[in-house]
């Protein structure tokens, strides 16, 4: 695990350090935007609509899946389709269980375009996933502000910038008690990938 600062100093805040692992050198970067060019050429992305408050608007980012065959995944009330898996995403799922120990079914693609796109404040919660579930997150591409905050207390905050080739993970009760979002940028972003690697329980 890297050493990560834990500690807001501006809040005063030090964040549960049980519940992530950082390891900002997982890939090479040059073979993560190999990847990310790859994917972002071969996937057929696809952008959902939300609703909003009392209107229906679309989602600020592109998403694909890919898994098992026998798997599906709910969420915001839709079953999404789940593509196959590629060879590059399996051999990478393949890379994170050897180094983590953990194993996983699926894969969710969040493509960020630019500053413009983003994901809301959320939890990772569909019962798909079980109460604890261990979710593997590697980025590729431009880094951004990955943020936390505690579903009870939202003063009490962190954030983790993502690089490129990272993998992250996202474990313990972080889904029941802490909520993350990426926000929107004031300044010219390249594009990101996200892939969040998960394990369906049914």
């Amino acid at each position: 695990m890297s050493q990560l600062n834990l500690f807001n100093e501006t809040e005063g805040f030090r964040f549960p350090e049980e519940l992530l692992e950082y390891f900002p050198g997982f890939m090479e970067p040059a073979a993560a935007l190999t990847l990310m060019d790859t994917l972002i050429n071969t996937v057929p992305w696809e952008q959902h609509v939300q609703r909003m408050y009392d209107r229906e608007v679309l989602t600020p980012r592109l998403t694909a899946w890919y898994g098992d065959p026998d798997k599906t995944y709910h969420m915001a009330g839709k079953t999404l389709q789940m593509h196959a898996w590629l060879p590059e995403l399996q051999a990478l799922r393949d890379q994170i269980t050897h180094s983590t120990g953990h194993t996983f079914n699926s894969v969710l693609l969040n493509y960020y375009r630019d500053e413009n796109d983003s994901v809301a404040w959320h939890r990772d919660k569909e019962s798909e996933l079980g109460n604890r579930p261990v979710i593997a997150s590697v980025s590729l591409g431009a880094a951004r502000p990955f943020e936390f905050r505690q579903l009870d207390n939202h003063s009490n905050k962190y954030a983790l910038t993502l690089s490129n080739g990272s993998l992250l993970l996202m474990k313990g009760d972080l889904q029941q008690h802490w909520e993350h979002r990426i926000a929107k940028a004031g300044y010219r972003l390249k594009p990101r990938l996200n892939l969040t690697f998960r394990s369906i329980r049914i």
